[in-house]
């Protein structure tokens, strides 16, 4: 279990969600920093894969009531019905936690692949993350 600090700014924000989904067993989670680009509809975005919609569910349980300590505004949230893709909006972070076909689908890092990439180590620290990995995160083509 990870002891968990309100987060000061949008940085520590996301970088605790990813803690959170980390512990909950999502994989391929990254943290793109999107504060330097100009058309960005947030500060951050957290991406993470679930195996199943039960998993998916889970994880996203866990982010909204671990944070509902620390917001004053409960975040707005889509996708509970199919469970594919679930989006999670804390305004200046935006959580997406994705099933494996949506996010290779979808692939949203490449979409956004100006920004700086941040992952997490097994210690939970952030470290970059080098964009040359993406391509063994994708298996299908770019449409």
């Amino acid at each position: 279990m990870i002891k968990l600090t309100k987060p000061r700014t949008s940085r520590s924000l996301a970088l605790t969600i990813a803690k959170i989904a980390q512990n909950k067993l999502a994989t391929d989670i990254l943290i793109l920093d999107l504060r330097k680009i100009e058309s960005a509809p947030a500060d951050f975005f957290v991406i993470c894969s679930t195996n199943n919609p039960i998993q998916a569910k889970a994880v996203f349980e866990e982010i909204y009531h671990q944070t509902k300590k620390f917001q004053s505004m409960p975040p707005r949230y889509e996708g509970l019905e199919s469970m594919e893709w679930i989006v999670i909006d804390y305004f200046d972070v935006v959580v997406n936690i994705m099933s494996e076909n949506a996010r290779n689908y979808y692939k949203l890092e490449k979409l956004w692949s100006d920004a700086k990439f941040l992952t997490l180590n097994e210690e939970a620290k952030a470290i970059d993350y080098d964009k040359e990995n993406l391509k063994n995160l994708f298996l299908a083509p770019m449409v």
